[in-house]
């Protein structure tokens, strides 16, 4: 049996985390926040397109200032989204293989959306 001088604190610091989870907890937050913003800019959005034709709607969402918009409320939605997806998979899925399967999948799905609402949202602003 080896006797150690070390504090069961010393012992801890070297095993456990990878120092990123400061970094995930504030960008978790700071989607969180913008996300509140967002959304008030979409529920004004919502309600200027109310009652408006195809046309007059279409005009509206290809206002660079709107469209900007938009796209910031996709990124920073999709962006919380896979942050959040990532600590529950991280939290609850214990097996290596199935974890770095499903990391995976959660970043390929999240770009995924994150394209096609930017691509749905370029044709309507440019209206290709």
């Amino acid at each position: 049996m080896s006797k150690t001088f070390q504090t069961p604190l010393r012992r801890a610091r070297s095993r456990g985390s990878a120092h990123e989870g400061a970094g995930h907890f504030w960008a978790q937050r700071l989607t969180a926040v913008l996300s509140i913003v967002l959304t008030l800019f979409l529920v004004v959005l919502a309600i200027a397109l109310a009652g408006r034709d195809h046309a007059a709607a279409r005009a509206l969402v290809a206002n660079p200032f709107i469209a900007t918009g938009i796209a910031a409320t996709a990124v920073v939605f999709v962006w919380h989204m896979m942050i959040g997806m990532q600590v529950i998979i991280e939290d609850y899925v214990h097996g290596p293989l199935v974890k770095a399967g499903l990391l995976m999948a959660n970043v390929l799905f999240s770009g995924l959306v994150l394209f096609l609402t930017l691509a749905a949202l370029g044709k309507i602003a440019f209206g290709a």
